[in-house]
């Protein structure tokens, strides 16, 4: 582990993702929104980080998430609907990098580190994200979902 990254992952006080990465609440709005799901707060925000060549692990929440860039080396985010349309945005410095990228509520989504010395991000969802609204993809559950791009979608854990 680089100094960066520690030096991070102990400041932010840091925890391990199930999905992959590293992250901390670090706000969740005292107002509420009920769901036919449950309550859920009206937005929640974390700091997220991943290592050099770490991922994200497919996943989908039943919210909207904001994934903005906020230190460290680029992020590669992908999406993945239903009908197996793929899309990419590259976070961060680099040619074309956006400092920020939604996630439809409902869509497949998995990330990846770019290179040294990790990546920092935050990510904040509306309505408020909540574990139950979390799913985590099974390893080949979405292979052959989007066929052009298979070995990508397995790579990233779907």
């Amino acid at each position: 582990m680089n100094e960066w990254l520690s030096e991070r992952l102990s400041r932010l006080r840091l925890e391990a993702h199930p999905e992959g990465g590293h992250f901390r609440e670090v706000y969740r709005s005292s107002s509420t929104l009920p769901l036919p799901r449950g309550q859920r707060s009206l937005l929640t925000s974390i700091h997220f980080l991943l290592a050099p060549g770490e991922v994200s692990r497919w996943h989908r929440v039943r919210a909207d998430e904001a994934w903005c860039f906020y230190e460290g080396a680029p992020v590669d985010l992908y999406l993945l609907d239903d009908a197996g349309h793929l899309a990419h945005h590259r976070l961060g410095p680099s040619p074309g990098g956006e400092a920020l990228a939604v996630v439809p509520a409902g869509y497949w989504q998995a990330a990846e580190c770019r290179g040294q010395p990790g990546s920092h991000v935050t990510c904040t969802v509306a309505p408020g994200f909540d574990f139950g609204d979390f799913r985590l993809a099974s390893p080949g559950e979405l292979a052959g979902l989007c066929p052009e791009h298979e070995s990508l979608v397995r790579r990233l854990g779907g």
